[in-house]
């Protein structure tokens, strides 16, 4: 079975890549990640605020007393809290380009156009296959516009386009206001794929202690749907690759998002929870599905649920709402 696909320009064996996490932390981990069959890895992200703290550190220890200011300070990220500072980001990308013989894509994340630009120039140096960018802001300014926080993303990518040579992938929100409008205008500024979605990792409140409180769940199938959706609408509209991540947890999962569109399949959650062996049960299984269904190639099968491939395109739209609504009953 040809389980090919093209993922950023790469030809990728098949369409299961290792999406940002700690699986990717260490040269051994990478390893791992190549030997269980990866077609590609993200690295974990290198993030804006370890940019901004090196900046600061810098700027007090040449202009300021230590700890002058230690109560401020304790509403920063540290950088013990990470596990790679930019320069070890810079080296880890080397030593994993030299070991391993699967791309390998670096990933910035910040809120603010910052020092980006400067950090891609430096990850292209340092021999990343290409960079997803995760554009992850809150917009907590009534004053801040959609339009205003679309701009900002766009503008970000087309500095970068400008600035580098390398693949850009794109993690988007599912919050924009109009997704395939926004996707388009990547695109245009330069963006070679899109990634659906991102995860925002939501505070809690603890009544108990009056304070807010933060935890990490990993992802179940049932945050697919969403994905599924949006997939299968850029499907067809955008030129770009498409990946999904987040909610993909078995060989029907995988396919599911295939039919819909995407190009790479990110695997995360289900590999922190259950090992880097569910990685080859899910690439057998999928080649299992299709055999048994007498596809000749997963080409075959990309974006055949797409919304301009799909026999009801209405369903990925307000139609499935109206129907789900109005045929619901009490039992």
């Amino acid at each position: 079975m040809n389980l090919e696909t093209n993922y950023l320009g790469f030809k990728l064996a098949h369409p299961l890549i290792v999406g940002a996490c700690p699986l990717s932390d260490t040269l051994d981990g990478l390893r791992r990640v190549e030997a269980a069959g990866a077609s590609a890895v993200v690295l974990r992200s290198l993030f804006e605020e370890q940019i901004t703290a090196e900046s600061m550190a810098h700027h007090r220890a040449m202009e300021s007393h230590a700890d002058s200011h230690g109560e401020a300070s304790s509403y920063f990220v540290h950088n013990e809290d990470f596990k790679l500072g930019p320069d070890e980001y810079l080296e880890h990308i080397r030593n994993a380009k030299s070991k391993l013989t699967i791309p390998v894509f670096a990933s910035l994340n910040g809120d603010t156009p910052g020092r980006w630009i400067e950090y891609a120039k430096l990850i292209e140096q340092a021999g990343a296959d290409a960079l997803e960018l995760n554009m992850f802001h809150v917009p907590v300014d009534p004053g801040e516009s959609g339009s205003f926080v679309e701009k900002q993303l766009i503008d970000v990518v087309a500095g970068i386009r400008k600035a580098v040579k390398l693949p850009l992938a794109i993690k988007l929100s599912p919050f924009y206001t109009a997704p395939a409008n926004l996707a388009a205008q990547l695109e245009k500024a330069g963006a070679n794929a899109l990634v659906v979605f991102n995860r925002f990792y939501e505070p809690d409140v603890s009544v108990e202690k009056l304070e807010i409180e933060s935890h990490l769940h990993l992802s179940t199938s049932t945050e697919l749907a969403l994905r599924l959706r949006w997939l299968a609408i850029l499907s067809g509209q955008v030129k770009t690759s498409l990946a999904v991540t987040g909610g993909v947890h078995s060989a029907i999962d995988a396919l599911k998002a295939v039919m819909c569109g995407a190009h790479a399949v990110q695997l995360v959650s289900v590999l922190l929870g259950g090992g880097l062996a569910k990685l080859r049960m899910i690439l057998h299984e999928m080649t299992k599905w299709l055999q048994d269904h007498e596809y000749e190639s997963l080409r075959q099968a990309l974006g055949s649920m797409n919304r301009t491939r799909c026999p009801n395109p209405g369903a990925l739209e307000r139609g499935n709402y109206v129907h789900m609504l109005q045929t619901w009953q009490l039992t």
